[in-house]
């Protein structure tokens, strides 16, 4: 299996990300999170085509209000080493992969935040290890079983038709607030070659068409574990998405949690509401659990 490794002096000097590597290894593939702060763990999943560099304006919030943060990079992000066969990626060896990287980190009574991606892969890790966790943050994302909106669409056949993703380009496109240059530099230092893209390539094109797809049935699987949860959950969908439209697609998981009455709703924020509004996002993850960890 070939694979590419960032250099590490493409991590050097991001604007906002002063954090020193953790590293944990899988089958001889270098995996990266990011461990700041002390107290209550909050586990942070990202989506496609980011990485932990997302996090960096919740994570500041929260460690200032006596929280630690873990943020994995998926395998083919980050400072995660990357595998170059497109064909590499499943759903199932992307939940194997994080599964095993973190049975390496000390966690306990985690409150899992996820996005994008990282809802699919992040849920599906939560409702497997339940007794690790103690409350769900749910951010703009889906569990796809056969029917998708046609913003996704339109970003699927995108990728599909360049493998040489732009992704500071994408990740500008799809937030409200106006990045300056080195933050769009930011999110494209893990990337800096086409082969380096595959993972984020191939995120678009494991999404679940119909309901016999590959991955279709571990997601209603998941569904189901949701319609089961007895613990605290937070929905915080922004109202600026095309891909996840505010307020059906944050309602979907409102009407399966039991615990779950209402979302909220993250105003003038896009799909990168991390982005956008994250100190916004780290203080309703704060009052909604208050005092978080009791």
């Amino acid at each position: 299996m070939d694979v590419f490794r960032t250099p590490d002096e493409r991590f050097a000097a991001l604007p906002g990300y002063p954090y020193a590597p953790h590293y944990a290894e899988v089958d001889g593939l270098r995996l990266h999170h990011l461990d700041e702060g002390s107290g209550p763990t909050v586990l942070c999943f990202h989506g496609e085509p980011s990485w932990s560099y997302l996090y960096r304006h919740m994570l500041e919030r929260l460690v200032a209000a006596g929280q630690r943060v873990v943020c994995p990079d998926l395998v083919g992000f980050g400072r995660s080493d990357k595998p170059t066969d497109p064909g590499w990626y499943t759903y199932d060896r992307h939940v194997e992969t994080v599964t095993r990287h973190l049975e390496q980190v000390d966690l306990a009574d985690v409150t899992v935040v996820v996005q994008d991606w990282g809802g699919p892969i992040g849920l599906r890790w939560a409702v497997e290890h339940a007794d690790q966790v103690g409350r769900l943050v749910i951010l703009n994302t889906g569990l796809f079983s056969g029917r998708v909106s046609k913003g996704f669409m339109a970003w699927r056949e995108f990728a599909e038709r360049t493998p040489d993703l732009p992704v500071g380009n994408i990740i500008q496109a799809a937030t409200t607030t106006e990045l300056a240059p080195e933050i769009v530099a930011a999110y494209d230092a893990p990337f800096p070659t086409p082969e380096s893209k595959a993972g984020a390539q191939s995120f678009p094109l494991l999404v679940p068409l119909t309901p016999e797809d590959a991955g279709a049935a571990e997601m209603r699987a998941v569904q189901d574990a949701l319609g089961r949860w007895d613990k605290p959950a937070l929905v915080a969908f922004s109202d600026s998405d095309p891909v996840f439209p505010f307020p059906q697609a944050g309602e979907q998981f409102v009407a399966l949690l039991p615990g779950v009455d209402e979302q909220v709703r993250i105003e003038g924020a896009a799909h990168f509401l991390q982005e956008d509004r994250g100190p916004q996002i780290a203080e309703a993850i704060l009052t909604a659990f208050a005092p978080l960890g009791a």
